[in-house]
């Protein structure tokens, strides 16, 4: 269960965040999990075609680079803060 952020533009998928933990939680087709925050991970469900986007592509080398991709977890974790993560993705969908 969670809640959908305001919607920037309503033709584009909105950013989801979700608040249950479980690893069964159902990810839609198209999107794909990943957990923000530097100390309390908040999971979030955002487009696949967050892919296409260069900001977002850059934001994923730099925590591979930084970080890896092995992450216990077992899914994506980008260690910035919610604000951050939030403010990217809603330019995204600007865009």
């Amino acid at each position: 269960m969670g809640f959908r952020l305001p919607r920037i533009v309503s033709a584009k998928p909105s950013l989801e965040r979700t608040f249950s933990t479980s690893e069964t939680t159902v990810v839609p087709k198209g999107h794909f999990t990943v957990y923000v925050g530097e100390a309390e991970k908040k999971r979030f469900v955002v487009p696949v075609s967050f892919l296409k986007h260069p900001s977002f592509r850059t934001l994923l080398s730099e925590v591979e680079e930084e970080f890896g991709f092995d992450h216990p977890m077992g899914a994506l974790t980008i260690p910035c803060s919610e604000e951050t993560f939030v403010d990217l993705t809603c330019n995204l969908q600007r865009s």
